[in-house]
């Protein structure tokens, strides 16, 4: 098995395909990647934000009835497989997009799955906010938005950018699975060599970038929650 993985035949296609199709599929990887992330934040975090202040003994309270269903809403989303969600999303992705297959049809049923999840890990976040910030702020007669802006987020600035972090490399575990129904990047590769024409090295190489790419956010990310974080600071 590894002397046929690793003939010289198979090297050499690989080889071949590393040069004229990788470097494209890198590029469809990290753009599609980036434009979920970025379109989940812009909906998730007003929504965790909501889920925060909204609450009962919330900044900003907001009628039950509408909380209860933004909260079912999230957690319904987030209950269903990304695979069976891409399905479920081909008529809203095809209105937008036009159609339900390529690179950026993709990014539709990306958002879709991603967006409940930014929403619950910003709550969490928010959450971890001491409540006396909040306290001394609504004592000197600040208004509820006035709170939101410049004292939860900035004071969350650390925690919200590894959420971010997690998203990021989560929607990228979810691009590369978007290749099953004809999603563009890496995962389309490794589906169509891997898979479908049982070439395991083009597959091997292709899941190694993947990870290569994952830790580059992650890092990229780790260092940015350190450098924000002023609690950090203070003790040097």
């Amino acid at each position: 098995m590894l002397e046929k993985i690793f003939s010289p035949e198979a090297i050499e296609e690989t080889i071949w395909i590393i040069q004229n199709e990788f470097p494209l599929a890198i590029w469809e990887t990290v753009y599609v990647t980036i434009s979920a992330t970025a379109v989940a934040i812009v909906i998730g975090m007003p929504l965790g934000v909501m889920l925060v202040a909204g609450e009962k003994d919330g900044i900003l309270p907001l009628p039950k009835a509408f909380m209860q269903v933004l909260n079912v809403t999230i957690n319904l989303l987030r209950s269903i497989p990304f695979l069976i969600l891409m399905i479920l999303a081909f008529p809203l992705t095809r209105l937008i997009v036009g159609t339900t297959v390529g690179t950026v049809a993709s990014i539709v049923p990306l958002v879709i799955a991603a967006f409940p999840f930014v929403a619950r890990l910003v709550e969490g976040s928010l959450r971890e906010l001491n409540p006396n910030i909040v306290e001394a702020a609504q004592s000197m007669g600040a208004s509820p938005l006035q709170i939101i802006t410049k004292v939860m987020i900035p004071e969350s600035i650390p925690s919200l950018i590894s959420v971010f972090t997690i998203a990021i490399t989560t929607i990228l575990g979810y691009s590369a699975m978007s290749g099953i129904i004809g999603g563009g990047g890496l995962g389309k590769i490794a589906i169509n060599y891997g898979y479908y024409r049982y070439k395991y090295l083009v597959m091997l190489v292709a899941v190694a970038l993947l990870i290569a790419l994952v830790q580059i956010f992650q890092s990229a990310g780790t260092k940015g929650a350190v450098k924000s974080d002023k609690r950090l600071k203070q003790t040097v």
